[in-house]
């Protein structure tokens, strides 16, 4: 008897597909572009997003300047981005808020613009173009709705996205001490901080760059080791003016015991 009913449902499933298949081929052939506009919602709301954007792409360009374009459009970028092809979907929203500026809709359209940029940004690693933009995304939002209720999100996401800004830098910056190339890992860790002062990882940035002048000082000729031992004695004070209770502190202390030898040692010389 399951059996016998299971058959029975399956045949109504695929009867119903076939069914639906075929209306929505005819629809696409039809110029009727009335039955089209609804049927493109009804997929929508039924979360049939391909066959609605089939629909919407079709009749984009004929309802552009009638009262139904607006729906249209934002739709059409909806079902992108519930697709998931954040690339299309920032393009027709940020069409949208370009073309019907004061429209209700136009709020959620910069925003979800922005939002894509975010979705498509990579790991710190690669590059970070759609970062970037999406900082802009966010900041042009807040600027132009500095009451809306996305403003706080907007804030935290913008953060997030600096915060990965701050991690390639680093990342770019600590390849040079991984390399030993201890003057070069100086200036580019020193501009990390510069143009990422809140970087999460400034801590480490900091000690980083303490080591790389102590062992820059190291393995210095004889006639630079004063001088680049005394710098390394200025970054470790401020190092422990900033961070008095590092994880790096046994480190640090034992830096600023051979540096003070060395430094005592010149002097006595």
């Amino acid at each position: 008897m399951f059996r016998k009913n299971f058959k029975i449902l399956l045949g109504i499933l695929i009867i119903g597909g076939v069914f639906t298949s075929c209306e929505y081929e005819k629809l696409l052939k039809s110029s009727n572009y009335k039955r089209k506009y609804d049927k493109a919602l009804e997929y929508y709301h039924d979360e049939d997003y391909s066959k609605a954007i089939g629909l919407f792409e079709q009749i984009n360009p004929s309802l552009k300047a009638t009262n139904k374009a607006d729906t249209v459009h934002f739709y059409l970028a909806k079902a992108y981005y519930e697709t998931k092809d954040y690339i299309l979907a920032k393009n027709y929203f940020q069409e949208f808020y370009r073309t019907f500026g004061d429209h209700s809709w136009a709020e959620d359209a910069q925003f979800l613009s922005a939002y894509c940029d975010y979705l498509l940004s990579p790991r710190p690693s690669l590059d970070q173009s759609n970062t970037r933009e999406a900082i802009n995304g966010f900041q042009m939002f807040i600027r132009r709705y500095p009451g809306s209720d996305k403003v706080q999100e907007s804030r935290e996401l913008i953060e997030d996205l600096q915060n990965k800004l701050a991690e390639k830098s680093y990342i770019a910056a600590r390849l040079y001490y991984d390399m030993e190339d201890y003057k070069a890992a100086i200036i580019a860790l020193n501009n990390s901080l510069k143009d990422y002062p809140e970087s999460p990882y400034r801590e480490e940035i900091r000690f980083l760059i303490l080591k790389s002048k102590f062992l820059l000082a190291s393995n210095s000729v004889k006639q630079k080791e004063e001088e680049r031992f005394q710098s390394a004695l200025d970054e470790y004070y401020t190092f422990i003016d900033q961070y008095p209770d590092s994880e790096y502190q046994k480190e640090v202390e034992k830096i600023y015991e051979v540096t003070q030898e060395k430094l005592n040692n010149k002097s006595g010389t």
